[in-house]
């Protein structure tokens, strides 16, 4: 029988989100798997992972805020704006203070305008940016408006050619760590990427409840982290529905509002997760239906 849920997997380095997805189709032998909110292969961390109708989730996952370690590398440009890419400048870092990089990375706090990375997957002209700058086009991106709730600096670290810096970010879906570390070298004119980013947490699923491929290995074809109810409880508000409120929700039909801000989960009386709903015209209505009619 088919087991719907989420599966939070700490992706290794080296492969895409894609290599990943084809492991765990493998592993948990069905077609139905997606992930939601792509990792670079240079990256690590919290990629997450859905199986059959658990698949339906991910497009909540994707917009969910997001966090991650990083290091951004100062005194080096490169043509992807990571240590992945060839170095396309270096500049000296000797008059770089701690002030300096407290305050450029301050700037880039709160709701701001960024401007993607070129090497990026999103579209131009329905071409991937990324296509185009390997094609040897200059590429130019839009700004679009994401929000880092939260920038620390952990640590840094000055060596004579470059300076690092160790930084934790909480911000919106969207947001594109590899333009914060150019941006940084910029404000500072000494040009910057980023030379590790792992992901700790999409919402509320963090490293605490990853596995890594291995372990999914061993426990194959039992690879279901969350399954359907425990995923949604972790994913969104909650509404618990009544037997007649349960009967109208399996066959589509709205319910009276409750008043909480969605999309929020509805499960039954046992803990069954029946659908996904937000409230607009005075009712709450089901964006996606999860319990079988």
């Amino acid at each position: 029988m088919d087991v719907d849920g989420l599966i939070v997997v700490d992706k290794p380095a080296g492969m895409t989100s894609h290599d990943v997805v084809a492991r765990v189709r493998r592993l948990a032998k069905t077609r139905r798997v997606g992930h939601g909110g792509t990792l670079d292969p240079m990256a690590t961390g919290v990629l997450i992972i859905g199986v059959n109708r658990a698949t339906r989730l991910l497009t909540y996952v994707i917009g969910s805020e997001k966090s991650y370690r990083a290091t951004v590398r100062l005194g080096q440009s490169t043509v992807t704006d990571d240590a992945e890419g060839d170095v396309t400048a270096t500049r000296p870092v000797g008059g770089v203070t701690e002030e300096a990089i407290r305050n450029g990375l301050a700037r880039q706090v709160g709701e701001i305008d960024q401007v993607p990375s070129a090497v990026s997957a999103i579209k131009i002209n329905g071409q991937r940016a990324y296509k185009r700058v390997r094609d040897g086009e200059d590429v130019e991106i839009p700004a679009r408006r994401i929000t880092v709730h939260r920038l620390d600096v952990l640590a840094i670290r000055t060596a004579q050619e470059h300076v690092d810096v160790d930084i934790d970010v909480t911000c919106s879906s969207g947001t594109y760590i590899r333009a914060i570390a150019r941006d940084l070298g910029a404000t500072l004119d000494t040009g910057g990427h980023l030379t590790a980013l792992r992901r700790t947490a999409v919402g509320g699923m963090t490293l605490d409840a990853a596995s890594t491929l291995e372990q999914l290995e061993e426990r194959a074809p039992d690879v279901i982290g969350l399954p359907m109810a425990e995923a949604a409880r972790r994913a969104f508000p909650q509404r618990t529905a009544t037997e007649e409120e349960t009967r109208v929700l399996r066959h589509g039909g709205p319910l009276s509002p409750a008043g909480i801000d969605g999309p929020y989960a509805v499960f039954d009386a046992d803990g069954a997760v029946l659908a996904i709903v937000s409230e607009r015209g005075g009712r709450a209505r089901a964006e996606i239906v999860l319990a079988p009619a």
